[in-house]
């Protein structure tokens, strides 16, 4: 029986979810399989794997052969190299402990890029969303000043016609109130 590392679907339409699987290479991609030994989220920034690195060692060492992706993932994770020291140490071309050192010492280096990557993004993200509120602020300062600019001189004209036309505007108001007075009386009679 040929045995396969891959990946099984799950999730909704466009937010694919997988299940990483040791399955038979005969059975369907979302169908029966051995074990599963973790998941694998590409949704998130960066993408979110959950992996039993131990268990996918012991289905490398029994002959599993894991698909393109899953290799790639495999890599990503350290469980590619665990395996490799692991081959030597069967072998007797290195100890159990100078392979654990050397594993340790690649795991901890990708902890430092992992984490620099992440700032790196996190800053990059910062300064962008920093550029966009700042050109929002321009576009916002340059509207107002144009709202100003529109409504300053009709305000002054306003202003300016209220003064020299209330007295006569009340004078005006005042003289049509007693002829509509005086036109409905004679209606009246």
């Amino acid at each position: 029986m040929a045995v396969k590392i891959r990946l099984a679907r799950r999730g909704r339409k466009q937010k694919a979810i997988y299940d990483i699987v040791i399955a038979d290479a005969r059975a369907p991609r979302d169908g029966r399989f051995i074990e599963k030994i973790g998941s694998y989220n590409p949704g998130t920034n960066p993408s979110s794997v959950v992996l039993d690195t131990a268990k996918a060692v012991d289905w490398l060492l029994k002959g599993a052969q894991p698909t393109d992706t899953a290799r790639s993932i495999l890599h990503h994770e350290g469980v590619m190299l665990r395996k490799h020291l692991q081959v030597g140490v069967i072998k007797g071309a290195i100890g159990q402990d100078v392979a654990d050192a050397r594993f340790e010492e690649w795991k901890s280096s990708k902890t430092d890029r992992n984490v620099s990557a992440a700032d790196s993004l996190s800053q990059k993200l910062d300064s962008a969303k920093q550029a966009k509120l700042d050109a929002e602020r321009k576009v916002n300062e340059s509207r107002a000043d144009a709202i100003a600019k529109k409504n300053a001189p009709v305000v002054e004209e306003v202003v300016a016609e209220e003064t020299t036309e209330e007295a006569p505007a009340d004078e005006t108001a005042a003289d049509e109130v007693s002829a509509e007075d005086t036109n409905e009386a004679p209606a009246a009679e």
